[in-house]
């Protein structure tokens, strides 16, 4: 083996940086629950999400301001988390909530998986940082126009982010 093919090798294993999650729970009269990983990978956080309990469909997905699920409807999580001040809209639009992420969507047994790199968030650190925020699962899709809510509908699921 030569030196470059054993440090390319070390390279791959080494650490992910800070990682975070969220432990989804449905809010009142609702069913879903899941849980919501975010791991920060160079200037890139990877959003890992695994959701059941869904209507079949889409699903507006939002990091909210607040890491606090006490109400009942969820909206003790507060508004989307924009501390840049920007518009709702499409998580590749560049102009954009740091909150905003692609929507769930369900399968005909309301089950939702995600994996999504995004560029405005960051774990642990900056103004930016997800520790200590809210996450959303809404019961309608996102319209990404809409503002400032995408227009989802209401909360169906709700978590606080902590570093995992």
């Amino acid at each position: 083996m030569t030196i470059g093919a054993l440090l390319a090798g070390c390279a791959a294993m080494a650490p992910a940086g800070p990682s975070a999650v969220a432990d989804l729970a449905a809010t009142t009269g609702n069913t879903a629950k899941g849980t919501v990983t975010f791991t920060q990978k160079g200037d890139k956080v990877v959003v890992v999400a695994r959701v059941s309990g869904l209507a079949p469909g889409s699903h507006g997905f939002h990091i909210h301001e607040k890491g606090d699920c006490s109400a009942g409807d969820g909206m003790s999580a507060g508004g989307h988390f924009n501390p840049l001040g920007k518009p709702h809209a499409h998580p590749t639009t560049s102009d954009r909530h740091a909150g905003d992420m692609p929507m769930l969507v369900a399968d005909a047994a309301g089950n939702a998986e995600l994996t999504a790199e995004l560029d405005v968030i960051t774990v642990g650190s900056g103004a930016a940082d997800v520790v200590g925020r809210g996450v959303i699962v809404h019961k309608d899709p996102d319209d990404f126009k809409t503002q400032p809510t995408g227009n989802s509908g209401a909360r169906v699921a709700c978590g606080v982010i902590r570093r995992s």
